[in-house]
């Protein structure tokens, strides 16, 4: 009885281990096959999600980001490197040959008569005021630098709004062409729908289809200006390609005229441009300093030691040096170039009123446009097209009594979209006097 149990047990025992085998290994098999899929699944919703950017987020990458911006920062540290050997002495110089050494073959009257090897050591020693001149002058020029970086942020800056406000308004387009797409295809429908029963022509149809078909091509031209639009912002950016960027559709864009357009003063604090003048107008300054410090003295040590080679005693000497600056065959350099600046300091004097002044003018017509232009689209929103769409719903519920024709109902559709365009685009041209005028003030 009990081998009958033993091998009972042995055989099922033999059976659970083959099921428990069979079970891993197929799931083994299923795992192998559906883990990819997993990772697909869970990978496909990360790779096709955009990247929602704001105005702002735009900016900042484009502020880290922009090799053109990046060209400035090194040209900055090339400055402020040159900065640090500006204070810098010429080099030593060490020399050596013989000294009062005869030719072969002469005859030798006494020991000094054969000479003796030289040893020289020799160090320029610039004056304080000059190398104090010459690093502030490299100082100065940095800060030019540093102002056309900000001149030039303040052009990609602009740039950047300009895309993206046009994109903003392009979804919007895309919105209202998707609503008259939906319009004119319930116009169609109903179309389709009388003709059967001769409250309709088939021309009429074929109108409606037309109109249909219009709408679809403006709608894919919407979408590449929109596509267009994405890859100028992601150029701006320093962004891949195949990066999905979108914006904030829910982007408010309001204008407030800046009372900085009265003020050059203020005005010249504000804008880049102005103050990289002022910044090169101060570079010229401690050009003029470095070159009126050239009527100072420079001085020069020199030692020698002397090694006779006959029976003579060992020998030293030791100058000391100072240029004569003042000469007027050495001065009329220096003077000619503090003078000559100095008419290059009024020619960018002159430069900066004209920008402050031809600025002054642009903001103040720029502020009455932007006025006007936010009448005219309160008036498209608040008048013209609400009553634009009164007339065709008015003309859609006639031509549904059987008492309008389709094609009245076609034109007061097309008056009514033309009428939504015109609005978008009278918007887009809006946002971009904003960014103009924004960037005037360096906004």
């Amino acid at each position: 009885m009990k081998k009958l149990i033993n091998k009972l047990d042995t055989r099922y025992s033999i059976v659970d281990t083959g099921y428990w085998i069979f079970r891993f290994s197929w799931c083994t098999r299923l795992s192998i096959v559906l883990y990819p899929l997993f990772i697909l699944l869970f990978l496909i919703p990360l790779s096709s999600t955009a990247q929602v950017m704001s105005v702002d987020s735009v900016l900042s990458v484009i502020d880290k980001q922009n090799p053109m911006l990046q060209e400035y920062d090194s040209k900055v540290k090339a400055m402020n490197a040159y900065t640090e050997g500006a204070k810098s002495w010429m080099a030593p110089m060490v020399g050596g040959g013989p000294f009062f050494y005869p030719y072969p073959g002469q005859k030798l009257m006494d020991e000094r008569d054969k000479g003796m090897f030289v040893i020289n050591v020799e160090q320029d020693i610039p004056n304080r005021a000059k190398l104090n001149a010459k690093r502030n002058y490299f100082v100065s020029k940095a800060s030019v630098e540093k102002k056309g970086r900000s001149y030039q942020f303040n052009q990609l800056r602009s740039e950047a709004k300009e895309n993206y406000y046009q994109w903003l308004v392009l979804e919007k387009k895309g919105k209202v062409l998707l609503e008259n797409k939906r319009i004119v295809e319930l116009m169609l429908k109903l179309a389709r729908i009388r003709y059967p029963y001769n409250q309709g022509s088939l021309g009429n149809i074929y109108k409606a289809e037309a109109r249909l078909h219009e709408v679809d091509n403006m709608l894919l031209m919407n979408t590449a200006e929109i596509e267009d639009k994405a890859y100028r912002l992601k150029s701006l950016m320093k962004l891949p390609e195949e990066v999905s960027l979108t914006i904030d559709t829910t982007t408010q864009i309001s204008f407030e005229a800046n009372k900085i357009l009265y003020d050059t003063a203020e005005l010249s604090v504000n804008r880049s441009d102005v103050q990289q003048i002022n910044r090169s107008i101060e570079v010229m300054r401690q050009n003029q300093l470095w070159q009126k410090t050239q009527a100072k003295p420079d001085f020069r040590i020199r030692y020698e030691h002397m090694q006779p080679i006959g029976n003579m005693v060992t020998q030293f000497s030791l100058m000391a040096m100072v240029s004569i600056p003042i000469a007027p065959w050495a001065s009329k350099m220096y003077k000619s170039e503090v003078a000559g600046m100095n008419y290059e300091i009024e020619a960018m004097q002159k430069s900066r009123e004209a920008v402050l002044i031809e600025a002054r003018g642009m903001l103040a017509g720029m502020a009455s446009q932007l006025v006007r232009m936010k009448q005219q689209l309160g008036n498209y929103d608040q008048k013209i097209i609400p009553a634009l769409k009164k007339n065709y719903e008015t003309l859609l519920l006639a031509y549904e009594e059987n008492r309008e024709p389709l094609p009245i109902v076609i034109d007061g559709w097309e008056a009514m979209n033309m009428a939504q365009m015109e609005y978008l685009n009278k918007m887009q041209e809006y946002y971009l006097m904003i960014v103009r005028y924004e960037r005037e003030i360096e906004k």
